[in-house]
């Protein structure tokens, strides 16, 4: 395990991605916990922390340009408050195969009022009866969750009305 360091965070690749975003490459350091991202001086608009062995979605100081996270194959389990205060911009997060489990352990996401698209794929939740429905209630602003569109389901049509 590598400790988050700021001078791994000079060290690690920094490029601009295909969609023109700055981004951080911290893939497969095997990283325990976030910290130290103070040393980033909030130069990116993407992180990538995949292949990690991250546990909680939380120790981040005040990004305002961070606008995508990506956190695939860590073991996330929580996800910690507040991160609407510390991410103000975020609106893309990839959790894809980590381990949430309950559909309660989604709630902090719903304060993070910017977020538009989420990913879940492959974790415990996502087997949960109705998680789809408690999502996209529970954070309204999403328009993707796991990359299939948020669409609005209109019942079936009253006789009367549909006309």
């Amino acid at each position: 395990m590598v400790k988050l360091s700021a001078e791994l965070i000079e060290q690690a690749a920094q490029y601009t991605n295909p969609v023109r975003d700055r981004e951080l490459d911290l893939r497969g350091y095997k990283i325990p916990v976030l910290e130290n991202l103070g040393a980033t001086l909030d130069q990116f608009d993407t992180i990538d922390f995949s292949d990690n062995e991250i546990r909680k979605l939380d120790g981040f100081p005040l990004l305002k340009r961070l606008k995508t996270l990506l956190m695939n194959n860590n073991r996330i389990c929580r996800v910690g408050e507040n991160l609407e205060q510390a991410l103000p911009s975020l609106r893309e997060l990839i959790l894809t195969s980590n381990n949430i489990q309950e559909l309660g352990d989604l709630d902090p996401l719903a304060s993070v009022k910017s977020l538009t698209l989420l990913s879940l794929l492959r974790n415990p939740v996502t087997n949960k009866k109705h998680y789809r429905l408690y999502v996209i209630n529970k954070i309204p602003q999403i328009h993707v969750l796991d990359f299939q569109k948020v669409k609005l389901k209109v019942g079936p049509c009253l006789q009367e009305t549909c006309t």
